[in-house]
């Protein structure tokens, strides 16, 4: 997993051209998930993560208590839920995130990526398969048997746990992610975590060597982030340049 945490999907706010889109889509996607689970952080838990992983990307506290108000009243916009997959540039395997008001809008936005990078859209399942739904975490650190004792202790399971240069991952099943948060903050509060978040960990990597796959690849990324309705974007590409 050492070569996940290097190679993971970058956070909404390393891909984001500007902290204001960075903002719009942690807003959304806060009013989005306190409208349908509710706006108490301690009664939903998934909201909780959000706020956490806002605050540790600088997401000014206005902008979060905005979008929590703003779902505890009645009316507002109505945003679904749509992901799509297929494959990217040099042939890596791609799963974005969306969240939109107009669907149709969205998905010719997200085609139009695919296709002015010599990318090929797919149907749903078409790679996630090859993808695990996992709960990451990444920290610094030497002693990588010392944090899966602990976590084995408490009864926690743990799918992998890898040392690399410096840098400890914790990989988990998504449904084990609080309790190992949890155990972090009770047994082992030394440990500042970079990385904690439920993502998609590709199953294997593709490689890109080629000029002209890592340019359309750079490419293809820049013009999801400049789809106000994506909110994750997932891969298994590795480029080499």
């Amino acid at each position: 997993m050492g070569r996940a945490y290097q190679n993971r999907k970058e956070s909404m706010a390393k891909t984001a051209g500007a902290k204001t889109k960075v903002y719009s889509k942690y807003g959304k996607a806060i009013y989005v998930c306190a409208k349908n689970g509710g706006t108490d952080p301690n009664g939903n838990v998934v909201l909780r993560g959000l706020i956490d992983r806002a605050k540790k990307d600088q997401v000014p506290t206005h902008v979060i208590d905005k979008a929590i108000d703003k779902a505890s009243g009645a009316g507002g916009e109505d945003y679904s839920e749509a992901r799509y997959e297929g494959f990217g540039p040099g042939n890596c395997m791609v799963i974005i995130d969306c969240l939109t008001d107009n669907g149709n809008r969205t998905i010719k936005d997200v085609r139009q990526c695919f296709t002015k990078t010599n990318s090929k859209i797919g149907s749903s399942g078409t790679v996630s398969h090859m993808f695990n739904h996992a709960a990451v975490f990444a920290f610094k650190g030497e002693d990588d048997e010392a944090v899966l004792e602990n976590l084995m202790m408490a009864d926690i399971d743990v799918t992998d746990v890898e040392l690399e240069d410096g840098i400890i991952t914790v990989t988990a099943p998504h449904t084990e992610f609080y309790k190992i948060k949890t155990e972090f903050a009770n047994s082992m509060p030394e440990f500042d975590l970079e990385v904690e978040e439920i993502t998609w960990v590709p199953q294997t990597y593709a490689e890109i060597t080629d000029e002209t796959d890592i340019a359309n690849f750079e490419k293809f990324i820049a013009m999801l982030d400049d789809c106000d309705d994506v909110q994750e974007v997932y891969h298994n590409a590795e480029v080499k340049t």
